[in-house]
């Protein structure tokens, strides 16, 4: 499915059923500046994690990464993005944050955060390479995002306590294969992975979530305050502030009026860190 538009009734009811939705090519007209912004970020952070260069052997992240290029920044304005993330977590929406990576072989079944969120979340994924169902497409359970229900329930017991007693690959999902251009949106409850993938599989992802109450801050604060083992000390970039204007600042604001902590934890966690995360 392809939109310009803020999505139809019939996307939305997909989305809330099955928990995500695929745009193939979608971005297919400027994926080629995307690529070349997705590398100028690379090569200006040293290849590879922490300024090292790639090995081949450890996924190797950024955070945050969009908000690094001014470009990259820019597609929160486009309506493409925009107007999806608007359909689904309202007008005012937050964009919470941005990553990069380059991702080594399987990624195991898991949840962004299976239920640990007060108000709905996604991701989108930016997919950079081609995928297929073996070579490292996302895998999602369909319905595996809805908390709180007996099948969504089960599959997060038993895949936190080891899975079914059958290789991984084998659990029965979608798999969503791409070529570059593609984008992917999920919520970050539904359960995803990936088999087969190569030494450096290139993705990015824009994160978003509908704004959160007043009496429901604190919980905002305790998840950026999450994102300190990246090592950051806000969690948007400079660029992406830089060219932000008003109507990409609603999206913005509560943000950053909630992330001003994160320099002091980020100081704490370097005292028994090696490196930043890597996911």
């Amino acid at each position: 499915m392809k939109t310009e538009q803020p999505l139809s009734s019939d996307q939305m009811e997909q989305f809330r059923t099955f928990g995500f939705l695929a745009f193939p090519g979608l971005l297919a007209d400027c994926v080629d500046r995307i690529i070349e912004e997705f590398e100028a970020i690379w090569t200006a952070h040293g290849g590879g994690h922490h300024g090292h260069e790639h090995d081949g052997k450890a996924r190797s992240a950024i955070v945050p990464f969009p908000d690094r290029s001014e470009y990259l920044s820019s597609l929160l304005d486009d309506p493409r993005i925009h107007d999806v993330a608007s359909s689904i977590c309202g007008e005012d929406f937050n964009y919470t944050s941005g990553d990069g990576n380059l991702y080594v072989g399987d990624t195991r079944w898991h949840s962004d955060g299976y239920g640990t969120r007060p108000v709905l979340s996604i991701k989108m994924a930016f997919y950079l390479d081609p995928t297929t169902r073996n070579t490292g497409a996302l895998r999602v359970i369909p319905g595996s995002h809805r908390v709180g229900e007996p099948f969504a329930d089960a599959l997060e017991r038993h895949l936190r306590n080891g899975g079914f007693g059958i290789d991984p690959s084998l659990v029965p999902a979608v798999a969503l294969e791409t070529t570059p251009g593609d984008l992917v949106v999920f919520d970050h409850s539904i359960k995803h992975s990936s088999f087969g993938g190569s030494g450096r599989r290139r993705m990015y992802t824009m994160n978003f979530s509908e704004r959160y109450p007043d009496d429901k801050l604190p919980e905002l604060r305790e998840a950026l305050g999450k994102e300190a083992r990246f090592w950051i000390d806000r969690i948007h970039g400079e660029a992406m502030i830089r060219t932000a204007g008003p109507e990409r600042m609603i999206h913005l604001q509560q943000i950053r009026e909630n992330d001003t902590h994160l320099g002091e934890l980020t100081r704490e966690l370097k005292k028994t860190m090696k490196e930043p995360s890597r996911g």
